[in-house]
C-alpha cells in the first residue's frame, strides 16, 4: 500500500500538526505503509532551507519539497500556492493508492483533492480544527465563501474526514457534511526522564531551585488565550511562582503579551524563551510543574498530551479536546476562559504542589494517560482505516472516551 500526504508546510514554525505527520509517516513506514509526504518549503515567514523538486529524508521522513510563492501579501503568502508541486502532483499522484491531506483553505489541499477526484484516487481529509466554530469565525466571510464555492463539495467528495477527538467532529456536525467522519487522535513518542531536570530548569531560569513554575508552550496566537493566561495570573501574583513561556508567532501578538506581561504585576516573572524544540522542549516540560494551555479552541492540542507524557499535570480550558480525559482521570484542572475562573485554578494547581504524594500519584497517571497515545498505537489504527477506505468499509473511529489508564 503506498499513500501520499499533502500538507502545506512540515516547518517546525508551523506547530504540532506539521511535525505530526512526519511522525505519523516515520512509524507508517515501519508498518511498511509506503508513505510519503509533499509540502511546500514555507516555514511560516521564512522559508526551509532543503532541497527542492526531489525526495529527500527531512527529520526521518521522506518528503519532495516544492518552492512556495512569497509575495510580501501575507494573505496570499499563507495560502502556499506553488506551480511545481502542482504539476508533481498532477504526473505522479496515480502512483499511490490513497491521498491524505493535512487541512484546507491552502493551495496544496485543494489541488490534491481535485486531482485525486480527477484520476478517481480515494483519499481522505484532516481538518485540523478548521471546521471548529471558533476557527470559522476568523477571517468568516473569506473562509465561508471559499467552503461554499470550493472546499464543501471536496471534503463531501472525500473517502472520510478524520478528526482528532469527538469534540472537533461535533463541531463540525452543523456544516452537513455528507463523508463519513471518523475519530484518531494525534500520536506522541514518551520521552526519556531526564535527571535532575527540575534543577536544571531553574538554572536555566536563574530562579531559587524550590520555585513553582507554570509552562505555557504553544504556537502565540490569539486563539491560544495567552494573554487571559497572563490578566488572571497578575491577580495571583503575591504567590511565589515564575511564568515560562515558549513559542513563537505573528509579531504584533507576541509584542502584545510580552507588553502586558511587563507592565503587569508579574514583571520579570514572566521568561520568555522563544521557540523550543529537542532537549529544551523536554526540559522544559519534564520540569515545569504545571503545563497551562488556555485556548479558545483546538483540534487536540498535543503539547498538552506531551506535558503529560512528561509527568506534568496540565491547566486546561473547555476548547481543549483533552478537557474529559483530564477531569476523568485527574491530571490536571479545567477551567472557563476568564480571568477568575483561572486564577482560581492556578491556586488550585499551586496549593496541590506542598502534597507531595498526591503530585507523585498525579505524575503517574498523566504518563498511563499519554502512552495510550504512543505512535505505534495510533499508526497502526491508521493502517486499518487506509484498509477499510480501500475496501470500501466502515472506517474505524479510535473515540477518547473509550481510553482506559
Amino acid at each position: 500500500m503506498r499513500v501520499l500526504h499533502v500538507i502545506p508546510s512540515v516547518g517546525p514554525l508551523r506547530g504540532g500538526p506539521s511535525q505530526a505527520v512526519l511522525e505519523i509517516v516515520r512509524t507508517l513506514n515501519q508498518l511498511d505503509v509506503e508513505s510519503e509526504i509533499v509540502a511546500t518549503n514555507d516555514n511560516g515567514p521564512e522559508l526551509l532551507e532543503v532541497p527542492l523538486c526531489r525526495r529527500t529524508e527531512f527529520e526521518g521522513a521522506p518528503v519532495w519539497f516544492f518552492p512556495r510563492f512569497s509575495p510580501r501579501v501575507g494573505a496570499i503568502r499563507e495560502f502556499a500556492y506553488s506551480g511545481a508541486l502542482t504539476r508533481w502532483l498532477w504526473r505522479s499522484m496515480i502512483r499511490y493508492d490513497v491521498v491524505h491531506v493535512h487541512a484546507f483553505f491552502s493551495y496544496a489541499c485543494t489541488a490534491a483533492m481535485l486531482m485525486a477526484q480527477r484520476k478517481r484516487i480515494p483519499y481522505i481529509v484532516r481538518p485540523l480544527g478548521l471546521l471548529c466554530e471558533w476557527s470559522l469565525q476568523q477571517s468568516a466571510f473569506r473562509k465561508k465563501a471559499y467552503l461554499a464555492l470550493v472546499e464543501r463539495s471536496n471534503l463531501n467528495r472525500s473517502a472520510g474526514l478524520e478528526f482528532t477527538a469527538e469534540q472537533e467532529l461535533r463541531e463540525a456536525e452543523p456544516l452537513h457534511l455528507r463523508a463519513p467522519g471518523f475519530v484518531l487522535p494525534f500520536g506522541l513518542d514518551l520521552p526519556k526522564e531526564f535527571p535532575e531536570v527540575r534543577a536544571q530548569l531553574r538554572r536555566h531560569l536563574n530562579v531559587p531551585e524550590d520555585e513553582p513554575v507554570i509552562l505555557f508552550l504553544s504556537r502565540l496566537h490569539p486563539k491560544k488565550g495567552l494573554h487571559h493566561l497572563i490578566q488572571a495570573l497578575d491577580t495571583v501574583a503575591t504567590r511565589r511562582f515564575s511564568l515560562v513561556v515558549a513559542g513563537s508567532g505573528p509579531m504584533d501578538y507576541m509584542a502584545q503579551v510580552r507588553e502586558q506581561a511587563l507592565r503587569g504585576a508579574l514583571n520579570e516573572r514572566v521568561h520568555f524563551v522563544g521557540f523550543a524544540q529537542g532537549a529544551t522542549k523536554q526540559m522544559l516540560l519534564q520540569g515545569a510543574d504545571v503545563f497551562a494551555l488556555t485556548s479558545h479552541s483546538e483540534s487536540f492540542a498535543i503539547a498538552a498530551m506531551e506535558a503529560m507524557a512528561a509527568g506534568t499535570p496540565v491547566l486546561i480550558t473547555p476548547g481543549v479536546p483533552l478537557s474529559p480525559l483530564v477531569s476523568k482521570f485527574d491530571t490536571g484542572w479545567v477551567t472557563q476562559l476568564n480571568p477568575m475562573a483561572l486564577a482560581s485554578a492556578a491556586s488550585q494547581a499551586l496549593d496541590s504542589l506542598a502534597d507531595r504524594d498526591a503530585a507523585k500519584a498525579r505524575a503517574q497517571r498523566c504518563r498511563a494517560l499519554a502512552a495510550n497515545f504512543e505512535w505505534s498505537r495510533i499508526a497502526f489504527r491508521m493502517k486499518r482505516v487506509y484498509e477499510a477506505v480501500l475496501e470500501q468499509r466502515h472506517l474505524p473511529s479510535f473515540e477518547l472516551g473509550d481510553v482506559r489508564l
